[in-house]
């Protein structure tokens, strides 16, 4: 396996750990949500991501973070951070299969973005995988034979937002490590997301503090392995493996909250699987091919 190809397969796999734990995350957001308002619930997200990483900062010191990108972290603050509110109030009202699908979303549009802002190819193949994945999402959703939440317009938009932060990531990655994408971003989304609670904080129950505290640990895992994989790779060619939440998420509905898992979210969560698999296995033909025609 030669280092392009290595490259696009670790990234991949980041990805897909990435998923999971933000599975786990937006599993006990719905969890938390009965007993806690939304805005809370964003706020000691941010916050205890931000306590996890302080002994990682201290080790690396103030010099590591020395930054010129401003405008580029704020930004992703901002658009990470309304992404993340709206997310929440779909995953507090929605089952969590669905509410997930969020994520799914964000590989239709990030190409799109990428091609028009950062000027990335995007392979015929790509978009063939992409198009097979959109038919999976349809399939899952199972309009005709069940009424969706109007809700699922509240995700879209989360989605367009999530897409947004990605092909950020992407950019700032030229000139920003990993850890400095991540600092800024938690310390910016901890700040801001702490104004709502003047009017909306609430006092905490001792038995939640420790889903919270697993909630902003997990957090941290799935940006840091999401932001390295976007550094790695081009958008394109990896947000299709963000559609793995989807199944991640019905486990855990199922297994939690007993949502039932139906024949058309099987064989839609099987033709994601398949565009997944299609997207590497045309890039690994591509390079292929390009080697041997050299």
């Amino acid at each position: 396996m030669d280092t392009p190809q290595r490259t696009v397969v670790i990234a991949s796999a980041l990805v897909l750990g990435a998923e999971l734990c933000f599975a786990g995350v937006s599993a006990l957001v719905k969890y938390l949500s009965t007993d806690l308002p939304s805005e809370q619930l964003v706020f000691f997200r941010n916050l205890m991501a931000f306590v996890v990483l302080l002994p990682w900062l201290w080790r690396k010191g103030p010099d590591a973070f020395k930054t010129k990108a401003w405008r580029f972290h704020l930004t992703r603050g901002l658009a990470g951070l309304a992404a993340m509110y709206l997310f929440f109030y779909a995953i507090a009202n929605l089952p969590l299969a669905q509410a997930t699908l969020v994520l799914l979303l964000s590989p239709f549009i990030i190409p799109i973005i990428g091609r028009l802002w950062l000027n990335e190819r995007v392979l015929a193949q790509t978009w063939l995988a992409i198009g097979i994945g959109f038919i999976g999402v349809f399939i899952f959703l199972n309009p005709a034979q069940a009424q969706l939440s109007p809700i699922i317009g509240v995700a879209f938009i989360a989605a367009c937002l999530a897409a947004f932060t990605k092909t950020l990531i992407r950019q700032m990655s030229a000139t920003e490590s990993s850890s400095k994408i991540v600092f800024y971003f938690s310390t910016l989304a901890t700040v801001i997301s702490a104004i709502p609670l003047i009017w909306r904080g609430e006092s905490i129950a001792s038995e939640h503090w420790l889903g919270i505290i697993a909630m902003g640990g997990l957090a941290v895992a799935g940006q840091l392995g999401m932001t390295k994989a976007f550094a790695l790779a081009p958008a394109a060619r990896v947000g299709v493996f963000t559609y793995s939440s989807v199944i991640f998420a019905a486990i855990m509905g199922y297994w939690f909250w007993d949502e039932p898992i139906t024949f058309s979210m099987i064989l839609g969560a099987a033709v994601i699987t398949v565009a997944g698999y299609l997207a590497i296995r045309t890039r690994r033909k591509a390079e292929t091919g390009h080697k041997v025609g050299s």
